[in-house]
């Protein structure tokens, strides 16, 4: 009996020590910390005080959340090809989400191929609505080309002939902002649209649309720029027409000859977008789609009228200096 009762106890530390086991392990595994996520953010070119912005944006958003980030992007901003590449370089890597910026709809349409899996997408700087894509961030287009035909307005004292001219004939972006700028002029019967004029993304062909364009309409008051480059070279060859003081000019963005050209009064404003909240929001709403929570559809981050006369309060210098601590 006494064997028996010492099997018997023995059976039951065991048991015992089983169940400690089972319980400390349940407990370890529990407290462990989940894996960092990984997101990987595509955007359409590595250079640039926009991109840079954005991913500026990612980073913060990437330590604050601490997941791991990759970051892809081309050497130019239209080179969908290489951006495709890029799209299934960042799938051969591995991430739980993917935010890309595609410079057209097959490098959308490329980052969807590469995610069958069921990874979220969010899309950046883009328009459109498609079921496989979580959410889209960016700047509501069409708002921003009314922003800028109503600060011309403004400028101009409601009334005369004003052009626009632009660098991206067809794509979505261009498009929407100039049926902004149509309706506004649309409710404004003193002002005429005389010429709506693109280029190659290209400086001297720019000059050139620009001599063209002030032959053909001597009396032009204005000239809205769709885009950063175009504002850029418009500026520069209003410039050198000294035409400064008759033509008003409304830029997109901000690059820093832009906001030189604004200083000098060359440029009399420029509406501004918000690329470090589109990098930030990306990437948390990435973050989250991984974990199954729901996403925004789509998200505003929203643009600001910037003139020489607002430039340099605080709040904007933040927004037009995001590097400046």
């Amino acid at each position: 009996m006494g064997a028996i009762k010492r099997y018997g106890v023995y059976v039951l530390l065991l048991a015992a020590a089983i169940a400690a086991s089972v319980s400390w392990y349940s407990r370890t595994v529990d407290s462990a910390p989940d894996k960092k996520k990984t997101v990987a953010l595509i955007v359409r070119m590595k250079h640039g005080d926009y991109w840079r912005t954005v991913k500026l944006g990612a980073e913060m958003a990437a330590k604050e959340y601490d997941l791991n980030l990759n970051f892809y992007a081309p050497d130019y901003e239209e080179d969908s090809q290489s951006q495709m590449e890029l799209v299934n370089q960042a799938a051969r890597d591995g991430y739980d989400a993917l935010v890309v910026a595609p410079s057209d709809d097959s490098v959308l349409q490329e980052a969807i191929s590469q995610t069958k899996g069921g990874v979220p997408i969010i899309a950046l700087d883009a328009e459109g609505e498609r079921a496989e894509v979580a959410g889209y961030i960016g700047t509501d287009n069409y708002d921003m080309g009314k922003k800028a035909c109503e600060k011309m307005i403004q400028l101009i004292g409601k009334s005369g002939r004003i052009a626009l001219v632009g660098t991206g004939r067809g794509k979505e972006g261009a498009t929407r902002r100039e049926q902004g700028v149509r309706d506004v002029i649309a409710q404004n019967r003193q002002v005429e649209l005389v010429a709506s004029r693109y280029a190659q993304p290209d400086k001297k062909l720019v000059g050139e649309l620009i001599r063209e364009l002030i032959q053909s309409e001597p009396d032009i008051r204005g000239i809205i720029a769709l885009d950063a480059g175009t504002s850029i070279s418009v500026a520069e060859e209003i410039e050198k027409l000294g035409l400064q003081e008759k033509v008003k000019i409304v830029a997109i963005d901000s690059p820093l000859e832009v906001l030189e050209y604004l200083q000098e009064g060359v440029i009399s404003a420029t509406v501004i977008q918000k690329p470090f909240s589109m990098g930030y929001l990306g990437v948390k709403y990435a973050l989250d789609a991984s974990r199954g929570a729901g996403v925004p559809s789509r998200v505003d981050t929203g643009t600001k009228v910037i003139d020489r006369e607002n430039m340099f309060w605080s709040e904007n210098q933040k927004l037009l200096f995001p590097f400046v601590k």
